[in-house]
């Protein structure tokens, strides 16, 4: 009997378990397993200057923001997952950020016609004007989806996308009904690559549409109108659907998309009762040494999010794409505007231009002029009848003529570039801007600041001292009568190719009308890369304003102390 065991034993084992640990073997051997992480820690100190106290910053004056992301793939198919902690976060992320765990994952699998995504999720239908789900860590921002998305490819030049999942909301778990369902799907076609014939076309079609709904068990909002109370029924399901075109004919290039959402009350447009509408058009022509581009963009409350009551970032299903062009030096970002979903009508210019070397103009090196237009404004809208006061809750709200630009200014930016690399050791970039800013309507104030004029001058010049070392300086000012008055800002580089980077630089509010607050904002900064990893230790002032990606913003506080960041991949 003992003889039969062990015989049935190595029998199981050779028919079964040795594939199995072989395979398995096989499955470590040629996984490949890689990711990244990122800590960003603060150590806060009061600073009487401005404003900063032990009881703003709550006491706790260490803190730090991480996450580590770990991928593993073997063949068509993929896991991971990404752990964050706040240990508490950040002063100016949302303090719902607070705690650590393991926010997102997912399972995988790829191969040439199909795409199937278990767990958490980002996608993107068109240019996200009604879907949008990603993760900007700058911002604390993250609508991922967890659920199931699937991309099918029939046939060349056919993508089919449908996703169904709930939106992360910090560390809420996904059955508390504190958001919807959202449901989508969405096609692309390239007709190029569909018909054979075209596949050589000059000319390039692509056509696309989509469709999303969001679904929110019914409920009922109580509002007051005329003094009396109603209770009015929000409708349970929202959908909203786009189409788009993408034309390119040789240089030119045409995508224009327009995306339409049936009512939605919310907190965000004061519970009216009106669809909402958005077009976004780009015409663009490049070829070698030039290129031009002109973009229009009409929003009409297209607020798209799974909590009609939240009035944050969070929670956006769309993405609502700006026009205005994101500034990198530190004045020149001062006034950055921020998308408004209600409403809003803008358009932008921008013009690139090479000067070649060795002409009257260009000279031995050349140049580079680049000149840029954005405004946005207001829709020119009005009220539905005479006897309903605009955006009145529970009502229809309003009218839009959808192709005309109100009278408000919202924001304006004219800018100049040049760039110009004066010799093989020196290169500058010199600009220019001026800006109108309207601080209330951006910010959310009431009526208490007005519109910032704002002009700008900026010089960046690098000196290559070696091939190893340089040295590059910026100066910047900001001169306005209106909020702060004027600015002075000043930086110093220098770097140690390619591992070694130290900088001193300097922001002084010289003009405010308070002389208690012409403040300078010292920040020294030292930094170190190997490979794929990077460390870098600052110390100093950080001015209060918003930082904005995207037309995306978030308001960072004023803060003093010193601030780690090490990312590394692998």
């Amino acid at each position: 009997m003992k003889k039969f065991y062990l015989l049935s034993l190595r029998l199981l084992f050779a028919l079964f378990l040795s594939p199995v640990i072989t395979n398995a073997q096989e499955f470590l051997k040629s996984a490949e397993i890689h990711g990244n992480f990122q800590v960003d820690g603060q150590y806060y100190l009061p600073d009487s200057k401005m404003g900063v106290t032990d009881s703003s910053i709550d006491g706790k004056i260490l803190r730090m923001n991480a996450f580590t992301n770990v991928i593993y793939s073997y063949g068509n198919f993929s896991a991971g997952l990404r752990f964050e902690a706040y240990l508490p976060p950040l002063i100016g992320y949302d303090v719902q950020n607070q705690g650590a765990g393991i926010p997102y994952w997912y399972a995988n699998y790829k191969n040439d016609k199909l795409d199937i995504t278990a767990g958490n999720f980002y996608e993107q239908f068109g240019n996200g004007m009604i879907l949008r789900s990603y993760e900007e860590w700058t911002l604390g921002f993250d609508n991922s989806l967890r659920g199931l998305k699937v991309k099918f490819m029939p046939i060349n030049g056919i993508t089919l996308k449908g996703v169904w999942g709930i939106q992360r909301n910090y560390w809420d778990t996904y059955n508390d009904n504190s958001r919807g369902m959202v449901k989508g799907a969405d096609a692309d076609f390239y007709l190029n690559d569909i018909f054979p014939s075209l596949a050589n076309s000059r000319t390039k079609l692509t056509l696309g549409g989509s469709f999303v709904s969001d679904y929110i068990r019914g409920k009922t909002q109580t509002i007051i109108y005329n003094t009396k109370i109603y209770d009015v029924k929000l409708p349970e399901n929202v959908g909203a659907y786009d189409g788009r075109i993408n034309l390119n004919i040789g240089k030119v290039t045409f995508y224009t998309e327009y995306a339409h959402k049936i009512n939605d009350p919310s907190a965000m447009n004061k519970y009216i009762y009106k669809d909402g509408n958005g077009l976004f058009s780009n015409l663009s022509y490049s070829q070698k040494g030039f290129g031009a581009s002109l973009s229009v963009k009409m929003i009409d409350n297209m607020s798209f999010k799974s909590n009609r009551s939240v009035t944050s970032n969070q929670l956006s299903i769309n993405y609502l794409p700006t026009l205005t062009r994101e500034h990198a030096y530190s004045l020149s970002a001062m006034y950055p505007y921020a998308t408004q979903p209600n409403g809003e009508f803008g358009f932008q210019g921008t013009v690139i231009y090479n000067i070649p070397k060795s002409t009257a103009i260009g000279g031995k090196t050349g140049w580079t002029i680049d000149v840029n237009y954005s405004q946005v404004n207001s829709n020119d809208s009005y009220p539905v009848n005479d006897t309903t006061p605009l955006d009145a809750s529970g009502t229809l709200g309003h009218k839009v003529h959808l192709f005309k630009m109100g009278n408000t200014i919202y924001y304006q930016d004219f800018n100049v570039e040049v760039t110009k690399k004066i010799s093989k050791k020196w290169k500058g970039i010199f600009s220019y801007l001026n800006q109108t800013y309207n601080k209330d309507i951006i910010e959310g104030h009431l009526n208490e600041y007005g519109d910032v004029y704002a002009n700008i001058g900026v010089a960046d010049v690098t000196y290559n001292i070696t091939r190893k070392y340089s040295l590059r300086g910026e100066l910047e000012g900001l001169w306005t009568k209106q909020d702060k008055g004027n600015w002075m800002a000043g930086l110093l580089e220098f770097t140690i190719s390619p591992q070694w980077f130290f900088s001193i630089q300097d922001q002084w509010n010289y003009g405010n009308s308070d002389s208690n607050q012409r403040i300078h904002y010292f920040l020294v900064n030292a930094g170190f890369i190997y490979n794929t990893s990077r460390i870098s230790l600052s110390y100093g002032r950080q001015r209060a304003g918003l930082l904005c990606v995207g037309g995306v913003c978030r308001y960072v506080p004023a803060a003093s102390g010193a601030t780690l960041t090490i990312t590394s991949s692998f």
